[in-house]
């Protein structure tokens, strides 16, 4: 039998190399005539009559292999008109078929293609690509967001269904926070800038050098296992063509432009302005590296507030927003079939923020709970961005490289007053100064490579690493206090911590990424089916330093509140007050992480209705956190380990119920990891007593996903889906308050016991001119999303003190079942579109773009208080783009335009009742925002 088996195997392997010498290949190269015959990737090739079919590549190549004889090849692409061309094929032999499609109105009535590049930016491109995916899977376009006024990735991803931005906190996918997202950039993961936030605030990479945005909400084994919201996986612009562009923009915004506003004395500057402010600010560098307890000499307390390094702030009009963005980028056809490009890309972006409303926190009391902060706050926040990207590109036939560099530095400098009762005091004129500047510098270099080891391009290796450096500060953090007296004027002492300063530094020292994959293509003549195997893992060291810096003096004074430096430079002369370190043993903490992770999958087609997508990963991921006590500076770091090794498989089902429609189905185990603040040792103290602390002994998630969905595609622009969900998670990690001694607000987080969600979400884009042959000029995009959520709460939970003590106590969670906190039952996404033409060369697109969501929990509630909870808010935006000749363009775009108050309100369903007159946590608006932009293409 063994023997039989043999020369079974022999035989057919011989007999396929027989079959294989013997064919011929078609190959050549599609491009677009709408854009001066430009490349025409993801196009369709099709031979008449059979079901062998290939899309071109990102270069607009395309290989078929055949037996010999006579053919009809079919060329075609969404909105262009399609194109037949007989071929005679002949044994071992290759054939060149180059051809040019065009825009038409005749084989697809309700396609009309402006001039936009021949590639996947495109949304009709997007939208086959998702029609012939089995994954589910969505992408948002370097052309669609254009259309829509986006000026940032995280702007842009709010227009997918079921994703929601949510003021400084990130995306929400589905009503799952943050920390259940994760982000890829081209393939490679790519860590965050800010502690503070899962992944990089995506908000900071601006739409230029964006070219697709795919956003993955399944599982497929060959993206990281840790998510169950969304994986955002961001493609960097690569060049179709010769290029040189500069936009200038500028914008107004009520309430905010042109009012009285507040700025750091550093920023305050040419460097200030431009974002590169912040080296004043440093840590004194006679503290050396290592905490002390050191008071300053004179000299150094009067060098500590020197120059713009004091509290004092300057007092300016607020400017117009601005925004510069410069693109170059070259194509260079080389010979031998090989091309060669290159883009660079600089950007920079401004914004004058004015927040003003109610602050307020409460403490319990069983009589009923009380304002123990009861602020009107006012937070002046400037805002600026800085970005660069160079990428490479060298490609032939076969072989595919490109490098890319991008480097981003925000600075974002706030001053914020807070006014009104503090403490649980009696006094109405308390007021609270923090002077804040949160800096980081990001740099992120990649190496991708894709390579064809077969000539038929059926066998094909992937591999790719990236190397980032990150680092985030809060240098010289400022805060005073005292009771304000006049318009300008307080009154204070230098003691009970009235004048303290913060120095938050986190180094991403290093953060490293790599893949590798293999693909081969198998099946009868077309080769429809596809093994993939693979490798892809990260890992990264981090290390952060927390000191603190207070005055020391007790006599009292009143001074200018935006001049106060004069007061403390006279009184440090006199002796009177000084500064020292109060830092304690638990400053430094070391943080070390590492996944690694293989996969495999299979993609299977059975006959011309199924597909099957099947595929597990195993991932082993390793975290370790070193830390002090409450001990001595130079004492021993504890070691807290976390390891696991998780099996994710994962399950991709399409049917193809007619040519337009499609059945999916998708089922997976993935993770979820807490965001680094979240899990980190530390206690982040605010000037009012609030502060937020970190939970090293969180779990990671378990979660177990499901989707079913229905797709119709009536035309090549439109769609309709609806689509069901459901995720089980066990041990979800959520934000809560907690108690402490003095102010009862303390925000930290938790595991519960389990949570399931589940819900329904409902996609339409359509042509108006359904309707009325007048309205063909207008499409209509909606996306809705319902869901429902129920927690389980544990009735006991794991706490640890800050010398690493352990200890299990009974939950102090207020109701035992409840939603997830984050999660609405609702959300709503709407455009419009108008396309209309003044002449020939001068088009249009106006969009109106409209969105809300639903009511959801803030923080959990405890120890008998109930949940705070966020409010709905709606956002109504207008794009009006215009694209004046081949050389200029101009869009206007006003934002916000509903300006709704934005709020947080306690609940008060608790055992313990809040006993104030108003519920309302927090409140501000943003105003309504005009901005014009101006672009030149030269």
């Amino acid at each position: 039998m063994k023997f039989n088996l043999k020369f079974l195997f022999i035989t057919l392997f011989i007999c396929t190399i027989s079959i294989a010498q013997n064919k011929g290949t078609i190959s050549g190269v599609l491009t677009d005539k709408e854009t001066n015959n430009e490349v025409l990737p993801f196009a369709n090739i099709l031979i008449k009559g059979t079901n062998i079919s290939a899309n071109t590549d990102i270069d607009g190549k395309y290989s078929l292999s055949v037996n010999p004889g006579d053919y009809t090849l079919v060329f075609s692409f969404v909105g262009y008109e399609s194109v037949e061309k007989p071929v005679t094929v002949k044994a071992n032999e290759t054939i060149t078929v180059n051809q040019v499609l065009s825009a038409g109105g005749y084989t697809l009535k309700d396609v009309v293609v402006k001039s936009a590049g021949g590639n996947r930016e495109k949304e009709t491109a997007l939208l086959l690509e998702q029609k012939n995916a089995v994954v589910i899977k969505q992408s948002i376009g370097a052309q669609e967001m254009s259309r829509k006024g986006v000026s940032d990735v995280e702007e842009g991803l709010t227009k997918i269904t079921g994703i929601t931005k949510v003021g400084s906190r990130g995306l929400f996918v589905r009503g799952l926070e943050d920390r259940y997202n994760n982000l890829l950039v081209n393939d490679l993961s790519a860590p965050t800038n800010n502690p503070f936030s899962k992944i990089i605030p995506l908000d900071l990479f601006p739409t230029n050098i964006v070219g697709v945005i795919d956003v993955y909400k399944t599982f497929n084994p060959n993206i990281y296992g840790d998510f169950a919201g969304g994986t955002f996986n961001i493609q960097t612009s690569k060049p179709t063509k010769s290029i040189t562009k500069i936009n200038i923009g500028a914008g107004y915004t009520t309430g905010n432009s042109f009012k009285d506003f507040l700025l750091s004395s550093d920023s305050d500057t040419a460097a200030g302005f431009f974002g590169f402010n912040g080296k004043d600010r440093e840590l004194p560098g006679f503290l050396g590296n290592q905490a002390t307890r050191q008071t300053f000499t004179t000299d150094q307390a009067l060098n500590s507030i020197s120059g713009n390094k004091g509290f004092d702030v300057s007092q300016i009009k607020a400017p117009l927003n601005s925004s510069l963005n410069l693109l170059h980028a070259e194509k260079f056809n080389l010979s031998n079939d090989r091309t060669f490009s290159y883009l660079f890309s600089i950007n920079y972006d401004n914004s004058f923020m004015i927040r003003e409303g109610v602050d307020r926190t409460i403490d319990l009391q069983s009589s009923g709970s009380k304002y123990v902060n009861n602020f009107i706050t006012t937070d002046y926040r400037f805002k600026t961005t800085n970005s660069a990207l160079v990428g490479l590109n060298y490609g032939t036939d076969r072989l595919k490289l490109s490098f890319n560099t991008l480097y981003i530095r925000t600075n974002l400098n706030s001053i914020k007053d807070q006014y009104g009762p503090s403490g649980g005091t009696a006094a109405e004129n308390g007021f609270i100064r923090t002077n804040q500047l949160d800096k980081s510098d990001y740099l992120n270099g990649q190496l991708l490579g894709e390579y064809a080891l077969t000539k038929d391009k059926n066998q094909t290796i992937k591999a790719g690493a990236s190397y980032a450096i990150t680092k985030y500060e809060q240098p010289d953090r400022k805060f005073f206090s005292g009771l304000k007296t006049g318009d300008d004027l307080i009154s204070t002492s230098y003691g009970g911590n009235n004048f303290l300063r913060q120095y938050l530094t986190v180094d991403g020292n290093s953060f490293y990424s790599a893949l590798v994959e293999y693909n081969l293509k198998f099946g009868k003549n077309d080769k429809q089916n596809k093994l993939t195997i693979g490798y892809n893992g990260n890992g990264s060291m981090m290390e952060s330093s927390y000191r603190f810096i207070s005055s020391t003096g007790n006599d009292g004074f009143s001074s200018s509140i935006n001049n106060v430096d004069t007061q403390i430079n006279n009184d440090i002369l006199a002796n009177k007050m000084s500064f020292s370190e109060n830092s304690n043993a638990t400053y430094k903490v070391k943080l070390n992480e590492m996944a690694n992770a293989g996969y495999a999958n299979l993609f299977l087609k059975f006959g011309e209705k199924v597909e099957v997508n099947a595929g597990i990963r195993f991932e082993s991921t390793l975290k370790e956190t070193h830390y002090r006590g409450l001990g001595t500076f130079d004492a021993p770091f504890k070691i807290l380990k976390y390891d696991n090794a998780y099996f994710l498989p994962s399950l991709n089902l399409k049917y193809l119920l007619t040519e337009t429609s499609n059945i999916r189905f998708a089922a997976s185990k993935t993770y979820t990891k807490p965001v680094i603040m979240e899990a980190f040792p530390i206690s982040f103290i605010n000037a009012d007593g609030t502060s937020t602390q970190g939970n090293s002994i969180l779990k990671n998630s378990d979660n177990y996903n499901f989707d079913l969905k229905y797709e119709l595609f009536p035309t090549a622009k439109e769609m309709i889906a609806v689509g069901l969900f459901g995720k089980h998670i066990i041990n979800p990690i959520e934000k809560t308050f907690i108690s402490n001694a003095t102010t009862g607000t303390v925000t930290t987080f938790l595991n519960s016991d389990s949570a399931n969600l589940y819900g329904i979400e409902a996609e339409l884009l359509v042509g108006l001119e359904r309707i009325s042959e007048s309205l063909g000029s207008f499409s209509w995009g909606l996306n809705a999303t319902l869901m429902s959520s129920k927690v389980t709460v544990s009735p006991n939970f794991e706490s640890i003190d800050e010398d690493g003590i352990i200890t299990v106590k009974p939950s102090i969670e207020t109701h035992q079942s409840r939603s997830l906190q984050g999660a609405s039952d609702w959300l709503v996404n709407s455009d419009l579109k108008y396309e209309f033409n003044f002449s020939k060369d001068w088009s249009n697109t106006v969009s109106l773009v409209y969105g809300v969501f639903g009511k959801r929990i803030y923080a959990v509630g405890t120890n008998g208080q109930d949940h705070t909870y966020e409010l709905p808010v709606q956002q109504l935006d207008f794009v009006w783009g215009s694209k004046i000749s081949e050389h200029f363009d101009v869009k206007f775009t006003a934002d916000n335009l509903l300006n709704p108050l934005r709020k947080l309100e306690f609940g008060n369903n608790g055992t313990i009742k809040v006993d104030e007159e108003s519920l309302l946590a927090n409140s501000y608006k943003k105003g309504v925002g005009f901005s014009l932009k101006f672009g030149y293409t030269f």
